[in-house]
């Protein structure tokens, strides 16, 4: 019944990075509307079930919260040290200095996101149908953000198309694949917790400091930022629901 149920997880990809696809010719709207998801999937969904699952705090700070300021760290040097790398080879900055690397490895850390989703949707299924239904009606329906996302980043850097669409099915195919290894074991709760905190706050990082700028650059202008507020009152409404 997981590994059905992740099939939904699997549609809902496609159908996000398809809509993504479609409207470049709005390249802002995409953008903007892309980083209202993203904060949305942080601030309303990865870093509150974090916050439950991470375990206790940490020198007075709960382990959540320090593993999304790492993730926010990690993915800021890493970005930094793919642009100085490149800067030291004598190669040319595409994309307005954007690092075509760092796109594949924040849609890698999306397809890795999307794996522990399917995870999730088993372990609910192993407590109870009811719980089950109810995790998978979550995923569902925020993986057409997760789909859009990752297409969205994977071309926001640089990418060739043929890249973002294979990044696109990667994170499609992996909420099937990790509810299909629920069928072997279970990822204890505090790793599970402290994966989320530290991807939301890579997540927070490429949004906040790549995507919404980038969006505003060459159209400040309030549909852009009302595509921002639409997305993650999408989100909002996503979590509402399954509640």
């Amino acid at each position: 019944m997981a590994v059905f149920v992740a099939l939904g997880a699997f549609v809902m990809t496609l159908v996000g990075g398809w809509t993504a696809g479609r409207v470049t010719d709005r390249r802002h709207l995409v953008l903007g509307l892309a980083g209202g998801l993203m904060l949305g999937v942080v601030g309303l969904d990865l870093l509150p079930e974090a916050l439950e699952a991470a375990g206790g705090p940490v020198f007075g700070v709960p382990a959540a919260l320090l593993l999304a300021v790492a993730g926010f760290l990690f993915a800021h040097v890493v970005e930094r040290l793919l642009a100085l790398r490149r800067s030291a080879h004598g190669a040319a900055e595409h994309n307005g200095g954007r690092v075509p690397e760092v796109g594949l490895t924040a849609a890698a850390a999306m397809v890795g996101h999307s794996m522990m989703d399917g995870v999730a949707i088993g372990a609910a299924f192993q407590v109870g149908g009811g719980m089950g239904a109810a995790v998978a009606v979550a995923v569902i329906a925020h993986d057409f953000a997760d789909g859009f996302n990752t297409y969205t980043i994977t071309r926001l850097y640089g990418n060739a198309r043929r890249k973002a669409v294979a990044m696109l099915l990667a994170d499609a195919v992996a909420p099937v694949v990790g509810a299909a290894t629920t069928l072997a074991f279970t990822i204890p709760e505090q790793l599970l917790g402290g994966y989320l905190g530290f991807f939301g706050g890579a997540l927070l990082y490429l949004a906040a400091a790549e995507i919404l700028p980038e969006a505003h650059h060459d159209h400040p202008a309030r549909s852009t930022l009302l595509c921002t507020v639409a997305g993650a009152a999408f989100i909002w409404l996503v979590v509402g629901l399954a509640d």
